[in-house]
């Protein structure tokens, strides 16, 4: 009888890999599942890129998804295990699985130094938002007192000191955005920055988008300003109408197309009529992001106006980029570094609403230059697509669970 050599090579075990979301879910009766299509669009990258089984843990809480269908377990290609509202993570969930990759922005998941090391798993954790944007939430939500905010922050201080104890221990992290890579650089081991969006190489804007905006902007034509996203203080969309209206004021041939809903959508709507800005600026509720937005940034859009005081690694960013339209935005922490690396765009002093009026009548007279970084756009945006950036993630985790 043959020998038969027995190597790594010709015994291949898939890794089996355990992932912490924060996407909402709802059951319903005879087993089945209400989820998030982005989310479940998104998981059937992770079974392409990931070469073994995948179990999604998710927390019981949501009561609606607004962009939610129906969905049969038995359909799906990962597992789905729900968990509790307050349901903490544990080695006990992951024992079986060879990765764990947990959410370092729920306190539910961050567990202790030692039992992080003790796992029989390797532990990995994503982050998104930094310790200086929660608790800027915290001092810009009006519907706690005072009191209440001190007591928040405290809160969010220990849990930070959580966050960084836990992501030293672990094996590797993934850092959504410049801010959080930054923030975290000198903690844990093996990582990595990623910028995320849903941008896929079939949704960027074409070259003939691209000339035919080029020859409206140099044509001297209506200058056309897009925004799109939740209609609330913490995003800034305050400032949407002062802006709009010291440029009508300026006799400035613009439009502003928002779309987006949230709470101050009347309030947006209320002033349009009483600065009398009818013809200039334009209320949508939201529309679908692949089949809607995106063709119409990339066809009907100059300028993306974006107001986001916050930190956080908005997808908006890239999504913006990638449709061939520079930004005008305040310099918040994501903004300034992306716009640094990308020239795509431009920014003015945080919650500036004057100055960002400024240099929208400075660029309006400057049309080359928005022109210009509209190519510096779509370039840039080409460099981070979505599937390249899940294929990077998906390796980077892989190679954690070599060592």
């Amino acid at each position: 009888m043959a020998e038969i050599s027995i190597t790594k090579e010709n015994i291949y075990m898939p890794k089996k890999l355990a992932l912490f979301v924060s996407a909402p879910v709802i059951e319903t009766e005879n087993g089945g599942l209400i989820l998030d299509k982005k989310f479940v669009s998104g998981m059937a990258l992770h079974v392409q890129h990931w070469e073994g089984p995948i179990t999604c843990f998710i927390r019981r809480g949501a009561t609606e998804i607004p962009f939610g269908d129906k969905f049969d377990r038995s359909n799906l290609d990962f597992q789905i295990k729900i968990l509790d509202t307050q349901e903490r993570a544990s080695a006990e969930h992951f024992a079986d699985y060879d990765l764990a990759l947990l959410s370092g922005d729920s306190y539910l998941d961050l567990m202790s130094p030692q039992v992080i090391r003790e796992a029989k798993s390797t532990v990995a954790y994503s982050i998104e938002y930094i310790y200086e944007t929660r608790l800027q939430i915290i001092s810009l939500d009006k519907t706690r007192s005072l009191a209440k905010k001190i007591y928040a922050m405290a809160w969010t201080t220990a849990q930070e000191l959580k966050r960084r104890r836990a992501f030293s221990a672990a094996r590797g992290l993934q850092a959504n955005g410049y801010p959080a890579y930054a923030a975290y650089s000198k903690v844990g081991s093996s990582r990595m920055l990623y910028l995320d969006n849903r941008m896929r190489p079939s949704m960027f804007a074409t070259p003939g988008e691209m000339d035919a905006r080029r020859e409206h902007l140099l044509s001297g034509r209506t200058l056309r300003l897009i925004h799109s996203g939740r209609l609330e203080p913490l995003k800034g969309a305050q400032d949407l109408i002062p802006i709009a209206k010291l440029l009508a004021e300026r006799g400035i041939d613009f439009t502003l197309t928002i779309y987006g809903t949230g709470s101050l959508y009347g309030d947006i709507a209320a002033d349009i009529k009483a600065y009398g800005l009818e013809r200039h600026v334009f209320l949508n509720s939201p529309i679908d992001f692949e089949t809607e937005l995106v063709p119409l940034t990339r066809t009907s859009a100059d300028v993306f106006l974006s107001c986001h005081r916050q930190s956080d690694p908005s997808c908006t960013y890239l999504e913006t980029l990638g449709c061939g339209v520079p930004i005008m935005g305040y310099d918040n922490k994501m903004w300034s570094p992306l716009l640094t690396e990308s020239n795509a765009g431009w920014s003015v002093p945080l919650g500036n609403a004057t100055a960002m009026a400024d240099k929208l009548t400075a660029i309006n007279a400057d049309r080359m230059s928005i022109a210009t970084r509209t190519e510096n756009a779509l370039n840039f945006a080409r460099t981070w697509d979505f599937d390249t950036q899940f294929r990077m993630r998906m390796e980077h985790l892989a190679n954690l669970t070599q060592h």
